[in-house]
């Protein structure tokens, strides 16, 4: 059975959402992750890169190693970070139900957007402890959709976020996740758990969040999974037409949106 999952697909738009992301969300997410000169930093999942530049940019004089198991995201995540300049990130494939590091092998594990992906996202967190050294810490940060919510409401734009949390469900991901971060953390073994919850919240008068969140990062999030929706049967094509206009629609100068993520940081 796969153990890792990806319903959002790997188009060149996903890639551009996945940085529009990174970018919004960098003061919200990441102000607070820093690591010292020296220390060895694992960046579990890293995708394209998104978030490895933030963490490397973060954390000059750290050593980090970014691992994922697509060898087409490492080599967008490689170009990535080279384009920037950054220097302080290598590269591995591996999955990181099996990842080929020695035991204490880090000060630091950090993870962002990986485990709602993950069918066994507690075993993921088992596997990785022990690459630990003894009091280090792992940091997590996951999305949960259920916090969505908006202005003005609309039916159908409620039902288009169901069916996104459903069709991530099927494919054996949890788009609930972030509501579960401690209970996980705890159940891995690790300590220290703390987990904090960071809101986005947009109106008109935060016009970057309304078009680089609002829009960019959870409307075309929601979008994208719009063929197989239909394909499913979870909705009609114009009920889920309307969904996404109504989502559009809470971007308008009278529109409301927030959504909330969850921080995690626990050690070994």
């Amino acid at each position: 059975m796969q153990d890792n999952y990806y319903v959002h697909g790997y188009s060149p738009r996903e890639s551009e959402r996945l940085t529009d992301q990174a970018e919004t969300l960098t003061s919200l997410l990441h102000h607070d992750t820093r690591y010292p000169a020296g220390s060895r930093v694992l960046e579990a999942g890293c995708g394209i890169g998104a978030q490895t530049v933030i963490l490397a940019k973060n954390s000059p004089g750290a050593l980090i190693t970014s691992v994922d198991i697509s060898d087409d995201s490492l080599q967008r995540a490689e170009e990535k970070v080279r384009h920037e300049g950054i220097t302080n990130v290598a590269f591995r494939q591996g999955d990181i139900f099996r990842l080929p590091f020695a035991p204490g092998s880090f000060d630091h594990i950090f993870l962002c957007f990986v485990l709602e992906h993950l069918a066994g996202p507690g075993r993921a967190l088992e596997q990785l402890r022990p690459l630990l050294k003894e009091g280090g810490s792992i940091t997590v940060i996951e999305g949960d959709h259920g916090s969505a919510f908006f202005h003005p409401e609309d039916e159908d734009a409620r039902q288009a976020v169901q069916c996104l949390i459903r069709l991530q469900r099927q494919m054996g991901g949890n788009a609930l996740i972030g509501r579960e971060l401690f209970p996980l953390l705890r159940g891995a073994g690790y300590h220290e758990v703390h987990v904090s919850p960071r809101m986005v919240y947009v109106d008109d008068s935060h016009p970057v969040f309304v078009e680089g969140f609002t829009k960019l990062t959870f409307t075309a999030m929601v979008e994208g999974v719009g063929p197989e929706v239909v394909q499913q049967g979870l909705m009609s094509s114009d009920a889920w037409d309307r969904g996404i206009a109504a989502l559009y629609r809470t971007a308008e100068p009278d529109g409301v949106f927030c959504y909330t993520f969850f921080k995690a940081a626990a050690r070994k």
